[in-house]
């Protein structure tokens, strides 16, 4: 009589965005193996319950594979062809199917329009559910070894053992190099981690005094590297924040990292304008309203309370009027406007996001079927991979098609 075949088993490690779209993808592509979602935390998708203000910015409105992977400072080359086979496209449609449509705002995010990330997360989970994806939460892996016939064999926090067939990897950012020592011991290299998305601390007094006042579009750069940014600035009680400087962040991660994240930054405060056209505006200015005071006259598109202080910065007296502008007082204004400087001394991590560069080298991976070159049977998905994106939904848009492929090929080696 022959023994009946043992079902095989797909390992996950890892219950967050990447790891439950893998799980989903391999059992709606038709595997019959049996599916295991391993969490080593308390809670699935924590990090997709907290993104985007608690909204969750799903994806980002660019369906071109070739603009949407030029989003990534890391890794887009790679993803370029992944983003032909899956993209933002496929995910509104994804969701849509499963019952959460999504909407886009104006600056190109998007999410599901109950602006409720815990939609998401039941999302994910009725769907792994529907499928008899087993889900194991408290169940991290200690250790991982390729048996003499090919499978895996981990060690699991709780001192249980599980065997797998095929195991994939999606145990999110190596925020040190302990997170990514399954992929190391199993032959795998790894970028060493350095923050991606995160603030500047700034200490200057007057520029700390104007926390919470946004500025629609600046551009900022880092003087002696070629890093500039142009988008819209927040100011913080710590420094400066908002798009302008997180996307600067993200392309400067490496550089920014290796100057110890002390580094003057530059801002010009209205990039839609040059010295001489300044010149002539204050000289309309000085000639159309002469006594009125320069701190009381900002620029249509500066806060009044950002356009006094940087009045004041350049050494302009408060009761200055216009028509005692001289030559050399009104270029120090005008420097200042285009050319503020800033003492960076530190960074602040964008809890958001909490996006690293770093991880396991992408040579090593095949972005087909996300397969590892270096061990059979063994897969990557999301941002243990060393790649990463600007913040608006693209570090998730990563997470969805590689896990989406992975979760693809895992299914046709079942049936393979």
């Amino acid at each position: 009589m022959v023994a009946a075949m043992r079902a095989r088993r797909i390992g996950i490690v890892g219950g967050g965005a990447a790891g439950f779209f893998a799980a989903v993808a391999c059992a709606e592509a038709g595997s019959t193996d049996e599916i295991v979602i391993l969490e080593r935390g308390p809670r699935f998708l924590a990090k997709v319950s907290i993104s985007g203000g608690g909204r969750c910015n799903v994806t980002h409105a660019c369906f071109d594979p070739r603009e949407l992977s030029a989003r990534f400072p890391r890794g887009g080359q790679e993803l370029i062809a992944p983003f032909h086979r899956f993209q933002p496209a496929d995910t509104v449609a994804w969701f849509a199917a499963h019952g959460v449509p999504l909407k886009t705002e104006n600056d190109g995010r998007m999410f599901p329009v109950t602006d409720s990330s815990q939609t998401i997360v039941d999302c994910l989970l009725n769907a792994a559910r529907a499928t008899s994806v087993q889900l194991r939460l408290n169940r991290g892996v200690n250790r991982v070894s390729k048996t003499p016939d090919g499978a895996f064999e981990l060690a699991l926090t709780d001192g249980s053992a599980l065997r797998c067939d095929c195991l994939l990897l999606a145990t999110g950012g190596c925020r040190t190099p302990a997170l990514g020592a399954l992929a190391a011991s199993l032959g795998h290299t790894l970028t060493p981690p350095v923050p991606s998305l995160f603030t500047f601390q700034i200490k200057t007094p007057w520029l700390n005094g104007l926390a919470g006042i946004s500025v629609e579009s600046v551009k900022a750069s880092v003087p002696g590297t070629d890093l500039r940014e142009q988008g819209p600035l927040l100011v913080t009680h710590h420094g400066l924040s908002g798009p302008a400087i997180l996307r600067l962040s993200a392309w400067g991660a490496r550089t920014l990292h290796e100057l110890n994240y002390h580094f003057p930054l530059r801002v010009n405060w209205l990039p839609h304008l040059d010295a001489e056209l300044l010149t002539a505006e204050f000289e309309r200015l000085r000639a159309s309203q002469p006594a009125r005071f320069i701190v009381n006259s900002p620029p249509a598109s500066l806060p009044a309370r950002l356009w006094e202080q940087l009045v004041l910065a350049s050494g302009v007296a408060r009761d200055t009027r216009w028509s005692a502008l001289a030559r050399a007082p009104r270029h120090r204004l005008i420097q200042q406007l285009l050319h503020s400087e800033f003492p960076v001394s530190g960074k602040s991590l964008n809890q958001e996001e909490f996006v690293t560069c770093g991880g396991v080298r992408l040579d090593e991976v095949n972005f087909k079927t996300m397969e590892s070159r270096r061990c059979p049977g063994l897969y990557f998905a999301g941002e243990l991979l060393d790649m990463d994106g600007l913040t608006g939904g693209f570090n998730f848009q990563a997470a969805w098609t590689t896990g989406w492929l992975a979760g693809r090929a895992l299914a046709e080696a079942s049936v393979g």
